[in-house]
């Protein structure tokens, strides 16, 4: 199959650009930043931030491609030009989406029937969500249309090497590495649900040539789950250390900007993906549990990864005053 992957420079991205190669696929990415390709893969040069460039880099290649895997759209404008490109001519539109679609919900797990944010809620907390929802509509409703082949992926809290967002993983190794504690809100008991990088891409690439998986959406996940307090320590024992923990009231916790951790969960409470329905329809399982995908991601971390971040503490020694008086 000949994939065309938008972004493919890092993190999840690059994970399936690799897994696509590595299965006999002829693989393309579109971005505006280099990074190292399996062998034959090409790339085109393209800021599709910028208006028309993306239907500017790609209008050469309408015929060039048989799935379009797009990892980097967050509106739906963002789509209109592969949409407009590419209807009628490609077999499948995989759309990354993310977990942050669905509403707080006392049921738990989540599955993909349970209700999302409405798609013009003005509440900017939730802004991130809402577009995925915008995009999820967009392709949804062409599906039903005129049966653009759409798979749409809601991939929780991602773990693993080449994090673009320090305050994932490389934020967590830094302070467990310097003896520094780990502040969280509350005692931390909210569960989470999280996904190496890998395994999303497994999941992405085993989507080629299927034909029950179109027009579903998909939860992406990992098989465990844990809880905010759980995670800080399971990623200390896969970096071989040990965790301090500092419990922030919970009253407190809210008024931090930027938020003590990464996750909502440990504000908002519990969000846990069942991935019944993607066991149950795709040639996949994941590989990776928590505290060996944290290994894996550490071990990039030590290699070749501190130098790729800076980070500052003095929030961290506010807050640890405050609390102290």
């Amino acid at each position: 199959m000949r994939a065309l992957v938008t972004g493919g420079n890092r993190y999840i991205g690059l994970d399936l650009v690799f897994e696509l190669a590595r299965r006999g696929h002829e693989v393309t990415v579109v971005n505006s930043h280099e990074a190292p390709l399996p062998e034959g893969a090409r790339r085109i040069h393209c800021d599709r931030t910028q208006p028309g460039a993306l239907a500017e880099a790609l209008a050469p290649h309408r015929d060039a491609f048989d799935v379009i895997f797009d990892h980097t759209a967050y509106r739906p404008d963002d789509m209109a030009p592969l949409i407009e490109l590419f209807a009628g001519r490609i077999q499948h539109y995989v759309f990354t989406s993310s977990q942050a679609v669905y509403r707080r919900s006392y049921l738990q797990p989540l599955r993909e029937h349970f209700r999302r944010h409405a798609p013009d809620n003005p509440d900017p907390r939730a802004a991130y969500g809402v577009g995925k929802v915008q995009c999820e509509d967009r392709l949804l409703g062409l599906w039903e249309s005129e049966r653009l082949p759409v798979t749409i992926l809601r991939v929780g809290h991602t773990l693993g090497p080449r994090s673009a967002v320090a305050t994932r993983d490389p934020a967590l190794f830094a302070r467990i590495e310097a003896g520094r504690p780990i502040l969280i809100p509350a005692e931390g008991f909210a569960a989470l649900s999280l996904v190496h990088t890998r395994d999303v891409a497994r999941l992405m690439a085993a989507l080629i040539g299927a034909e029950k998986v179109k027009g579903e959406a998909y939860n992406v996940s990992s098989a465990e789950v844990t809880t905010i307090v759980g995670v800080v320590h399971l990623i200390a024992r896969a970096m071989g250390m040990t965790a301090k923990v500092v419990e922030v009231p919970m009253a407190i916790a809210r008024r931090q900007s930027p938020p003590l951790l990464h996750w909502g969960e440990g504000l908002n409470g519990a969000a846990i993906l069942s991935i019944d329905k993607a066991l149950s329809d795709i040639d996949w399982a994941p590989e990776f549990g928590i505290e060996d995908g944290y290994r894996d991601s550490y071990a990039w971390y030590v290699r070749e990864g501190r130098g790729r971040y800076t980070f500052d503490f003095t929030a961290d020694d506010a807050l640890l005053a405050q609390l102290a008086g």
